[in-house]
């Protein structure tokens, strides 16, 4: 007899009303995994963009989908059970994870549940200073952040650019973050400061304090002042928004110096960035366990930390769908499983 857990399943692609908790079928774990009961769920901007089907995408890039289909990657929690032939972690470790991501866009990393299963390669331990909640808001994002910028961790190709994503020094240099306020561009803000670079964060001015709280030297208000019209000279901008308007930072930096788009779709510069000297790049962030070993020990120390804009029930997923559809977002939205 199958057994059922809790879970956020929808039925058809559409907007937050279609997320609907309900029984699902308990993930059996299969070998090289281990099973979570998850305790937190981390949200990132790809559980919407596979809510509404990838509408963003071109047709020949949006991954066959079978229903239903359950959303989500980032998971904080305790194992359960561990497959024969894993080694190095054990029924009741406290971890988290960024499950199964790219390789579960079209669905299969199914974090927003009761439980979920993940490749034990995906899995660190959860640092012991910071709950569920913070823990789950991290992988996605803070990885996103330190593949751009300090480590790929993987030699995959990126399929809209030629040459492989390569981090710059950071210790001296200037480094403009727009979205600072965000998930990835928060912490982008901490790491490019814990390196040594002068940093200057572009938000909302709602989000100053905070900002300058987490490192930011120098913040600027974009709803009051055009960051391209008053930036100069920048070495590395890390547009965590991305997307068309991404070229609008060519003209801030300094020539030999790189724009970072988390986003790249649709970015039309390429010609005057190169032009100026200005070199364009960017990644798809991948799981990885190690990694997520790696800083969890600047979040255990707190050289790093997680923020978290709002927390809700599992069972209220349409509602922090529909947080997030607001924007402004302060950090991190992150579902509580109890």
């Amino acid at each position: 007899m199958t057994k059922m857990m809790k879970a956020i399943r929808q039925h058809e692609f559409g907007g937050p009303d279609v997320l609907v908790f309900e029984d699902a079928p308990m993930p059996e774990v299969k070998p090289g995994e281990v099973l979570v009961r998850v305790h937190a769920v981390g949200l990132n901007p790809p559980d919407w963009y596979l809510r509404e089907g990838y509408k963003m995408l071109p047709p020949e890039w949006q991954p066959p989908v079978s229903f239903p289909l359950i959303l989500g990657t980032d998971i904080s929690g305790v194992v359960e059970a561990v497959a024969s032939d894993v080694t190095g972690l054990s029924v009741g470790d406290e971890v988290y994870s960024m499950v199964r991501f790219p390789s579960g866009l079209a669905g299969d990393s199914r974090a927003y549940a009761e439980y979920v299963s993940v490749p034990a390669s995906e899995v660190a331990i959860k640092p012991a200073a910071i709950d569920h909640s913070h823990a789950a808001g991290a992988p996605m994002s803070l990885l996103t952040a330190w593949q751009f910028l300090i480590e790929l961790g993987h030699d995959v190709a990126n399929p809209l650019q030629p040459s492989q994503h390569r981090p710059v020094p950071l210790e001296g240099k200037t480094v403009l973050v727009n979205g600072a306020a965000g998930g990835v561009g928060h912490f982008a803000v901490q790491i490019a400061r814990l390196k040594g670079a002068h940093v200057t964060a572009v938000a909302s001015g709602q989000h100053e304090t905070l900002l300058r709280e987490l490192g930011a030297d120098r913040f600027i208000d974009y709803i009051r002042t055009a960051p391209e019209d008053v930036a100069h000279d920048v070495d590395l901008v890390i547009d965590a928004l991305g997307g068309p308007n991404s070229g609008r930072f060519l003209r801030t930096l300094k020539k030999g110096g790189a724009l970072f788009p988390v986003f790249p779709l649709g970015f039309t510069g390429a010609e005057e960035a190169a032009k100026l000297g200005v070199t364009v790049s960017a990644t798809q962030v991948r799981s990885s366990g190690a990694q997520l070993a790696e800083v969890g020990r600047l979040l255990e120390d707190g050289s790093i930390r997680v923020v978290l804009d709002s927390t809700y029930p599992l069972a209220e997923a349409r509602l922090a769908h529909e947080r997030a559809a607001r924007g402004h977002i302060q950090g991190k939205i992150v579902l509580e499983v109890k």
